[in-house]
């Protein structure tokens, strides 16, 4: 195959460390799987003393794959894995670890639920609790952050350090390590086993390491230890994709790997084979206003302009958004084209929901890469069609226990004596016992179910926000729990929005009992679909392409999120940005809207640093 003169220059490295910076769709997996073939072929380096590490499995059985068609199908024992799938080899020499000691994920969650249930701590959402917990336990190993200097995002320090302490003994006494673990463990072994780690220096004196810009200290630092002394460290990576900083990925790890190795070389993979000159234009004069980062040229093997290029619109709310992305996709499909060419991405993995649901009704077939959580399945969504069942005339006392502290009115359970539910007999306990405040607003709740019986469910949910003080609940719980109460009201305004168009409570019901089967019939066959529109966070879309690529909802708040506060934080969504920006192919759609959930938003500050203009506007 004919190779660019960077590629050549980073394939035929011969030893020390090499820093390679490549742009999206440069040919990086070419990169290494032709200089891996380099090092046996011309430099007749023994295949078992080569390590090729990426970040997935899946990035680790194509790179593998790859190798052995450029080697004619050939078997070579060259060792390709993930990170965690060679610290467990190594673990598995030392330790006599086996698969059985790997925790599963659902033992992890189970195990959090039984500590938390343990120490009674309050919560709305069991699932969502313990994988918050779970996921700054994460964060505290890869970052080597110690327990005493870390401060929980979701609960009391103390109250962090009893979870912690609780969930490391029962992992200590099942012999189960997780993910994490791999690292942690393996960094102690090299550090305090100079004889293991000198056997593994041996073992592999050729390292290469794809995604280099997703690495984390710890990884980085056991990285480094099995380099030594030779430092054959051949690195390949874009600091400008580096997205996983709430992982504990640090891009000031590679801008600073000259630093680590002043001898170490650099090429720029400066081709992009992927994507039209105005897309690769639009991409860097974005990603140009970050300020930690490798300056970079980058240029577009493709000459010729598509039809379309960078589109920009603006429009009125999501519903005009949705649909006019639908009717340029159906627009796309009528010239000749598949829906598999087309990907809609957005930031956060509760954006496509409205989207989902106007593709159902046009029967657009699609696939999902994340998980997008169902609305009304959310507690908070419980909660309200709790409230609207009572109003009905739901006298259940499962339905009353749900929401006769939310907000709180200081109603004991045991005054709920009986299965079914009788408002005076009710009142009467607390007056008995001469709790008359507390009768009085169990007297309350009776009239406020008479106020929602006689309305829509728009004007309901807004009553029950302000009215009954719902809304306020929210706030109190986010300030007790340490969470944002930003996260807790899009909730409410989301489903307060999709409320807007339904008269009565019976549509409302059926539409979403018709959404939620629809969205279950989606995900089993979405595996099956030959044919599909692809939906991703900007997250699960780095690494893919697509001809077309529609981004969604790209406006303040969204895009950069609300929670980019600091300038590191604000370069990330940034990047993140330009993930999604330099997937397209061909065509590229950027799509902001006036309104969202109903609410005023602003454009995003990476149009304006795009240099996009509205094509369209519609008001």
């Amino acid at each position: 195959m004919s190779l660019n003169k960077s590629q050549a220059e980073a394939i035929q490295h011969t030893s020390g460390p090499m820093l390679v910076l490549a742009g999206p769709g440069s040919g990086k997996t070419t990169v290494i799987t032709e200089r891996t073939k380099h090092l046996i072929a011309s430099q007749g380096i023994d295949p078992s003393h080569i390590l090729v590490i990426t970040f997935t499995k899946a990035a680790a059985s194509e790179m593998k794959e790859r190798f052995y068609r450029l080697m004619g199908k050939k078997t070579y024992p060259v060792t390709f894995g993930t990170f965690h799938a060679v610290f467990f080899h190594i673990l598995k020499h030392a330790y006599g670890f086996h698969g059985g000691n790997i925790i599963r994920e659902e033992q992890r969650f189970q195990f959090m639920k039984e500590i938390i249930q343990k120490m009674r701590l309050e919560y709305e959402d069991e699932n969502e609790f313990a994988g918050d917990l779970l996921g700054e336990i994460s964060l505290m190993k890869n970052t080597g952050v110690s327990l005493e200097h870390y401060y929980s995002k979701n609960c009391g320090k103390e109250i962090f350090e009893q979870i912690y302490q609780s969930y490391d003994r029962r992992m200590k006494q099942s012999r189960l390590i997780d993910f994490d673990d791999m690292l942690v463990y393996c960094y102690e072994l090299f550090d305090q086993r100079k004889d293991i780690l000198s056997a593994w220096q041996k073992k592999y004196q050729y390292i290469l390491i794809d995604e280099f810009q997703d690495i984390n200290r710890l990884q980085f630092d056991i990285v480094k230890m099995m380099a030594r002394p030779e430092n054959n460290l051949f690195v390949v990576g874009d600091d400008d994709q580096s997205i996983y900083r709430f992982r504990g990925a640090k891009p000031e790890l590679m801008l600073g790997f000259e630093k680590t190795y002043p001898e170490a070389a650099r090429a720029l993979l400066d081709v992009n084979y992927r994507s039209c000159p105005s897309v690769v234009e639009s991409s860097l004069r974005l990603i140009s206003h970050n300020t930690e980062r490798f300056e970079k040229k980058i240029r577009p093997q493709i000459c010729r302009e598509s039809k379309q290029g960078v589109e920009y619109f603006l429009w009125e709310n999501q519903q005009e958004e949705g649909k006019a992305i639908i009717e340029q996709i159906l627009k796309d499909c009528r010239a000749g084209g598949s829906y598999n060419d087309c990907a809609v991405l957005f930031r956060t993995n509760t954006q496509p929901r409205l989207f989902m649901s106007q593709l159902m009704a046009y029967n657009i077939p699609f696939r999902t890469k994340d998980n997008i959580p169902n609305l009304y399945e959310h507690w908070i969504a419980r909660d309200i069609l709790t409230y609207i069942r009572l109003a009905k005339g739901s006298r259940s006392r499962k339905d009353f226990l749900q929401i006769m502290n939310r907000p709180n009115r200081y109603i004991t359970r045991e005054s709920l004596e009986h299965d079914t539910v009788a408002f005076d007999v009710w009142a009467e306990f607390f007056y008995d016992k001469k709790q008359h405040w507390v009768a009085e607003r169990i007297e309350q709740l009776e009239g406020d179910l008479r106020v929602l019986s006689r309305t829509g469910p728009f004007a309901a949910i807004n009553y029950i926000r302000m009215g009954i003080g719902y809304e306020e609940y929210l706030r109190n719980y986010a300030e007790y729990r340490r969470i944002s109460q930003d996260n807790l009201l899009e909730v409410l305004e989301e489903l307060q929005d999709g409320a807007r168009q339904f008269r009565t409570y019976d549509e409302w019901f059926a539409h979403m009992e018709e959404y939620t089967k629809e969205l279950k019939r989606q995900k089993k066959q979405q595996e099956m679909l030959a044919e599909c529109v692809s939906l991703a966070t900007l997250h699960s879309a780095k690494g893919l392409e697509y001809k077309n690529v529609h981004i969604l909802d790209v406006n303040e708040e969204l895009m950069p999120y609300k929670k980019a506060v600091l300038d590191a934080d604000l370069q990330e969504e940034r990047r993140m940005f330009y993930v999604g920006i330099t997937r397209a192919k061909e065509n590229l759609f950027i799509h902001s809207v006036k309104k969202y959930n109903g609410r005023e938003v602003d454009v995003s500050r990476f149009v304006g640093e795009m240099q996009l203009h509205a094509a369209s506007e519609r008001v």
